[in-house]
C-alpha cells in the first residue's frame, strides 16, 4: 500500500454506477454466466492503461502532447469530447451517489443531496494534493472492498456455480450486448489518459519504473474484477429467476431494502456504504484526471515547454480549476431533469466511443520512433489493440444506437 497508489485511484475510479448497472444487470439475467466477461473486460482496460503508463514512463512526454503531436484536430476533438463528457458525466455520478445517501437518510431528496455531492467533490479536489487525494482514493476504495465485497460474501452462489461462469458461454435471450456492455463498462473510459498524471503526481519518472507501474496496474484491476464480479453475485442472487431486473440505476438502492430484510440492517447499511462509496469515488478521482487533461492541453495551446509544465497542470493551476468548476457546478443544472438513468444511459455512450480514439492514439504512438525499441508495441500487443479497437467500434456503436 505505501508503494502502489495510481492504480489503486484507477481502481477507484474505474468502478462506477454504470459498472454496478451491468454487473446487476447481467446477473440478474444470466445468473453467474457471463462471470468471463468481467475477466475479459479488465484485461482489455489494463492493456490501455499499462499503454498509457508505459508511454509517459518511456519518453517523459505527457498523454496529452503525445495526442497533440498527432495533429491539431485530433487534440481538438480530444478536448471537444472531453469537455461534454465531463458536463454529462458531472451530473451523472453526483445524482448515482446521492441514490444511496437517500436510501440512508430519507429525509433530504436525492437531488438535494446530489448537490451536497457535488460541492463535497469540488471541495476535496480543489485543495487536495496527490498525497491527500491519493490517501482519500485508498480509503473509499478500502470502504467499498468491505462494503461491496462484503455484502457479495453474504450472497456467496456454490463455487461450482461460480467456477462455471468463467468458461466464455452465451446464453439465450441476448447475452451478447450484455457481454459487451459488461466489457465495456469494467474500468474506466477517458480518464484512463489521466494515469500517466497520477503516475507523474506520484513520483515515478523514467522507464525504471515500468516495471512497477505494471505491478500497481495489475492490483487495481485485480480489484476492479473482484469489485464487478461482486455486483454480479448480488444480482444473480436477488434477481436471477424473479422475473424482476436492474436496468435503472434507481434498481442499486432499492436493493438494499431486501438485502436487508434477509440479513439484518448492519447488511444493508453494509451494502449501502459500499454503494456511495463505489460511486463518490468516481466523483473524486474523475473530476481530479479529468481536470489534469483539461489543464494540460491548455498548457500546451499556449506553447508552454515541458520543462516549465508543473505549475500549468498541477491542481492549483487557473485551468485546473476551471475545468473542476465546469464538471460541478454547470451540470447541477442536469439535475433538474430529474432523470439519472437517462444521465447514466448519455454518460455511457460517450465513455464508449472514447475507447476506440484512445486505442488508435495509443497504436500510433507506441509503435513510433520516439518510444525506444524496448517498449515500443510487440506484435502481441498490436494485435490485443485491435480486437479492442474492434470490439469497443461495437459497443460504440450500439450505445449510440440505444440512444435513439
Amino acid at each position: 500500500m505505501a508503494v502502489l497508489g495510481p492504480g489503486l485511484v484507477i481502481a477507484g475510479v474505474g468502478v462506477g454506477a454504470g459498472d454496478m448497472v451491468t454487473g446487476l444487470a447481467g446477473g440478474a439475467r444470466f445468473g453467474m454466466a457471463l462471470a468471463w466477461a468481467i475477466v475479459l473486460g479488465a484485461l482489455v482496460k489494463m492493456a490501455v492503461t499499462e499503454g498509457i503508463g508505459r508511454w509517459y514512463l518511456a519518453t517523459g512526454q505527457t498523454p496529452v502532447k503525445g495526442i497533440h503531436s498527432l495533429g491539431r484536430w485530433v487534440s481538438g476533438y480530444f478536448v471537444f469530447h472531453l469537455s461534454i463528457l465531463g458536463f454529462v458525466f458531472g451530473a451523472a455520478v453526483m445524482s448515482a451517489t446521492a441514490l444511496s445517501l437517500n436510501a440512508m437518510f430519507p429525509a433530504i431528496s436525492v437531488t438535494a443531496w446530489a448537490v451536497v455531492v457535488g460541492v463535497a467533490g469540488f471541495t476535496i479536489v480543489f485543495f487536495g494534493r496527490y498525497r491527500v487525494f491519493e490517501t482519500i482514493m485508498k480509503v473509499l476504495v478500502g470502504l467499498m472492498f468491505v462494503g461491496v465485497v462484503g455484502a457479495a460474501i453474504f450472497t456467496l452462489p456454490s463455487l461450482g456455480e461460480l467456477f462455471r461462469g468463467f468458461v466464455p458461454t452465451l446464453p439465450e435471450g441476448g447475452s451478447v450486448l450484455y457481454a459487451f456492455g459488461i466489457v465495456g463498462g469494467v474500468g474506466a473510459t477517458i480518464t484512463l489518459a489521466a494515469y500517466g498524471y497520477w503516475l507523474r503526481e506520484k513520483g515515478w519518472q523514467g522507464s525504471s519504473w515500468i516495471p512497477i507501474m505494471r505491478t500497481d496496474l495489475a492490483v487495481g484491476y485485480a480489484l476492479t474484477f473482484i469489485f464487478v464480479l461482486a455486483m454480479m453475485i448480488i444480482g444473480a442472487e436477488f434477481l436471477f429467476g424473479t422475473g424482476r431486473s436492474i436496468e435503472e440505476s434507481e434498481g442499486l438502492a432499492a436493493l438494499a431494502d431486501p438485502f436487508g430484510d434477509r440479513f439484518g440492517a448492519a447488511a444493508r447499511w453494509l451494502f449501502l456504504i459500499g454503494f456511495f462509496s463505489t460511486t463518490f469515488s468516481s466523483v473524486v478521482g474523475a473530476w481530479n484526471g479529468m481536470s489534469f487533461l483539461f489543464a494540460d492541453f491548455v498548457r500546451i495551446a499556449r506553447r508552454i515547454p515541458d520543462e516549465e509544465a508543473g505549475p500549468h497542470t498541477a491542481v492549483t493551476a487557473p485551468a485546473f480549476r476551471i475545468f473542476l468548476f465546469w464538471v460541478a457546478f454547470p451540470s447541477m443544472l442536469l439535475l433538474l431533469f430529474g432523470r439519472p438513468v437517462l444521465l447514466v444511459i448519455v454518460y455511457a455512450a460517450l465513455g464508449a466511443l472514447a475507447m476506440p480514439f484512445l486505442v488508435l492514439v495509443l497504436l500510433w504512438l507506441l509503435n513510433s520512433r520516439r518510444v525506444v525499441p524496448e517498449y515500443r508495441n510487440k506484435i502481441l500487443a498490436n494485435v490485443v489493440y485491435g480486437v479492442i479497437l474492434v470490439l469497443f467500434l461495437i459497443l460504440g456503436g450500439n450505445e449510440v444506437i440505444g440512444l435513439f
